[in-house]
């Protein structure tokens, strides 16, 4: 059990940027696609996913930010930590950038980074999720409430409501009879993905929404290596080598809903839909 929340907000969003200056929707141009306005009232897409969190009986929340966060602290308090906000106390890390690179070094280096600068939280248990994943009340609560020290929710595939060709670009799951986590399968093939369905009997979805011990990842993350090609630490190869080589086990809570994915200007009105923004 939990009661902190780390938000990793820092990627560049460039696929979303890219798509937004594709389609010409200039005035939708923001820092960071959490802060995407929502709706009529122009909610950042943020707001909701704190807001569920909250209703999940979270207290704690850690942005992960580029420096220096500004767009964030503006809205959501201009402290490092303590920031009273809607029922949260908000507390802010900063994924720096390594000389001799010009882009953040991907999830596994934004985790690693913000607990280092949060050794409070890296000695406990915490939940992780992304910005951009608006996760419901129940996923964020069933996992918080998990009494294993590392868990994560598992989707199945037919409850979400994305295309194949999207499911692929995120990770399958191949789980166990006792519903622990073998393998991470990151941006399948189809090929894959019909072996792993085969073998499973049916397609399980990662959605970027864990928790952990915060001792058990910590030494997977600091031995996390580079992707050769992508120059990035991603978190399912940490999570992996915390399976494989450190023999701490994650177990998987299934569940059957979708969830809302702001990835492109495309998903903009997809995503204010399925909130029930759209008039």
């Amino acid at each position: 059990m939990t009661q902190t929340l780390i938000i990793l907000a820092a990627g560049a969003s460039s696929r979303m940027k890219k798509s937004l200056a594709d389609s010409q929707q200039s005035g939708l141009m923001v820092s960071n696609k959490a802060l995407i306005a929502l709706g009529s009232d122009k909610t950042p897409a943020l707001d909701f996913l704190l807001h569920n969190a909250y209703g999940a009986g979270f207290k704690n929340v850690i942005l992960v930010v580029a420096p220096e966060g500004l767009a964030f602290k503006e809205r959501y308090g201009l402290a490092e930590r303590g920031n009273s906000y809607k029922g949260l106390s908000i507390a802010y890390a900063y994924q720096h950038i390594p000389e001799g690179h010009v882009k953040p070094l991907g999830t596994a280096d934004a985790l690693l980074q913000t607990l280092k600068q949060h050794p409070d939280v890296a000695a406990n248990e915490f939940v992780l999720c992304n910005a951009d994943n608006l996760y419901s009340v129940t996923a964020l609560e069933r996992l918080r409430l998990c009494s294993d020290p590392n868990a994560m929710m598992s989707y199945a595939r037919n409850a979400l409501l994305f295309p194949i060709a999207k499911i692929r670009a995120f990770a399958l799951l191949v789980v166990n009879a006792k519903q622990q986590l073998i393998q991470l399968e990151e941006k399948p093939d189809q090929q894959t993905t019909r072996d792993i369905e085969q073998r499973m009997g049916k397609l399980l979805v990662s959605m970027n929404l864990w928790k952990f011990n915060g001792p058990n990842i910590m030494q997977a993350l600091e031995r996390c290596p580079l992707h050769p090609t992508r120059q990035e630490k991603e978190l399912p190869v940490a999570v992996q080598l915390m399976i494989s080589d450190l023999n701490h086990a994650v177990h998987t809570l299934e569940i059957a809903e979708h969830v809302p994915d702001l990835t492109t200007a495309e998903d903009i009105a997809l995503v204010e839909k399925q909130l029930g923004l759209n008039p």
